[in-house]
């Protein structure tokens, strides 16, 4: 006999099996790794697939408060698969292996929560537009960057020639692609490609994502959103859609927690609410 009223199902997540990246989730810190070492992590199209994947289990993850992207091995991610590369047989079939990469890294970008690229080793061509599409990349000492396609007589296909720019600035970025010169990680500092580096830089990247963590998760959307949004537009338009979310933001319970705990002079406890 059926219940008048049915109980709620509680909902459960499901993971897929990955063969080339592993997911988990540990206090509020998602973590993507690139499980290819053997071939340097070389983002081959099943590698994108699974990715694309793994974004909308994070998307839907209720516990991935931040996401960190890094890879197994030697290396964050040396590039490109090249075996798949030379097996483009006409400027159509390349035409849409550019845009299986642009599509992933484009949903890594637009995920809600702030993402961490913990760049090691190499992260070449893919590689680097991988830690391109995230929101701040950390960088272990031995990290060596670049986009080397011109060398391959190509050119970034991922999103580099696009991402780059408005990230280091027009000069800066056609330094790199032309030359098609890898730099370390002190010069990617330097010149704003990655925001730290330290000895290891996953260790880096989750003590940055526990300072990320300590703030209310929806002021953390709101504020990547008026960013993202913002970009490209002209500054009375951006303020528009500045001055909308910090109304939004305001309305909050997490608000109302976050200015009593400073006037109790307490840690908030923040409730995504």
């Amino acid at each position: 006999m059926a219940h008048e009223h049915e109980q709620e199902r509680e909902f459960v997540l499901e993971i897929p099996e990955f063969a080339h990246l592993s997911y988990g989730v540990e206090e509020g810190v998602a973590l993507v790794t690139l499980k290819r070492p053997g071939a340097l992590n070389a983002l081959s199209q099943d590698l994108l697939r699974e990715l694309a994947e793994v974004v909308e289990v994070i998307a839907q993850d209720s516990e991935a408060r931040v996401a960190i992207f890094t890879g197994e091995g030697k290396a964050f991610a040396a590039g490109a698969d090249l075996k798949e590369i030379a097996a483009l047989k006409d400027p159509f079939m390349a035409r849409e292996y550019a845009l299986l990469g642009q599509g992933v890294f484009a949903e890594i970008a637009a995920l809600p929560i702030p993402t961490i690229a913990a760049i090691h080793g190499y992260a070449l061509g893919g590689g680097l537009e991988l830690a391109l599409a995230c929101d701040l990349r950390v960088a272990s000492k031995d990290a060596r960057l670049g986009l080397p396609e011109v060398g391959l007589g190509l050119i970034p296909g991922f999103g580099g020639t696009q991402r780059l720019p408005r990230l280091i600035g027009r000069g800066r970025a056609l330094d790199l692609i032309l030359t098609g010169r890898h730099v370390s990680a002190e010069e990617a500092l330097g010149m704003g490609l990655v925001n730290r580096v330290g000895e290891d830089a996953l260790e880096e990247a989750k003590k940055l994502a526990e300072k990320i963590l300590k703030n209310g998760p929806v002021a953390l959307a709101l504020a990547k959103e008026s960013v993202v949004r913002g970009e490209g537009l002209d500054l009375s338009e951006a303020l528009e859609i500045e001055a909308d979310l910090f109304g939004y933001a305001a309305a909050t319970e997490d608000m109302k927690e976050g200015v009593r705990a400073f006037l109790e002079k307490r840690p908030p406890h923040f409730k995504g609410e």
